[in-house]
C-alpha cells in the first residue's frame, strides 16, 4: 500500500509539474503588443536582393516606416506598394525611409519589385520572426504564381502576415501604429501623419 502510494503521489507531484511548466509556456508564447511611444525593437532580415538588412543601421539616420502585408504579388499588397513608391519623393522630403516586409523569400520579393519597380526596400520575414517581435499576427503561409514578363515564377511565403503599419521616430521610438490599414492610402496615410508631427514640433519649437 506504501508503494502504492508513493506512485500515485509521484504521478500527481508530475502532472502538477507538467501543468506548470505548460502554464510557463503559454506566457512566454503570449504575443507581444507594442504601443506608442515604445521602443521599436531591433531586427534584421535578407534584402530583396538576398543581402543582410540590419534596422540598427537605419534607426535614427530617418524616420522608418515599417509596413507587413501579407503576400507579394497580390491585389492589396500591390496597392499598397505602388502607392509607397509613386509617393517616394514626398516621403524623401519628410526625412521618411519605407521597408515592407512579409513572409516571402527573398527572391520573391526580388520578384515583386522587378514586377512594379518598386523604389524601396523588401525584407524576407522567415518564419515570421520580426512580425512576432512586432506583435503582428500571422497564419500559414502558402504559394503564388504569376507572369513577370514572358516568365511564369512561383512565390513562396513562409507566413502570411497581417497588414499592419508602423512609423519608428528618430529616437527609435513607435510614433504611430496602424492595425486597420487600407491598403491603397497607407503611403498617403503616412506622409500626413509625418507632416502633421513635422509642424508640431515646428510649431513647439
Amino acid at each position: 500500500m506504501k508503494l502504492t502510494g508513493l506512485i500515485i503521489s509521484g504521478c500527481i507531484a508530475a502532472m502538477v509539474g507538467v501543468g506548470m511548466a505548460s502554464h510557463h509556456l503559454e506566457e512566454e508564447k503570449k504575443p507581444i503588443e507594442l504601443n506608442i511611444g515604445d521602443q521599436a525593437p531591433a531586427f534584421e532580415a535578407k534584402d530583396d536582393m538576398g543581402k543582410a538588412w540590419k534596422s540598427e543601421d537605419h534607426v535614427g539616420k530617418k524616420t522608418l516606416v515599417v509596413y507587413f502585408y501579407p503576400a507579394a504579388m497580390t491585389r492589396g499588397c500591390t496597392a499598397q506598394a505602388c502607392a509607397f513608391r509613386d509617393d517616394k519623393a514626398a516621403l524623401d522630403e519628410l526625412g521618411v525611409e519605407v521597408v515592407g516586409i512579409s513572409g516571402d523569400s527573398a527572391e520573391g520579393q526580388a520578384y515583386f519589385k522587378q514586377a512594379h519597380e518598386l523604389n524601396f526596400t523588401l525584407l524576407a520575414d522567415s518564419g515570421g520572426k520580426i512580425a512576432e517581435k512586432f506583435g503582428v499576427p500571422v497564419r500559414k503561409g502558402g504559394s503564388l504564381s504569376r507572369m513577370i514578363g514572358e516568365e511564369e515564377v512561383t512565390l513562396v511565403r513562409d507566413v502570411s502576415a497581417r497588414r499592419w503599419t508602423f512609423i519608428i521616430g528618430t529616437d527609435g521610438k513607435i510614433l504611430h501604429k496602424e492595425t486597420q490599414v487600407k491598403a491603397a492610402m497607407d503611403s498617403q496615410n503616412v506622409v500626413a501623419f509625418v507632416k502633421s508631427i513635422t509642424e508640431e514640433s515646428v510649431v513647439s519649437d
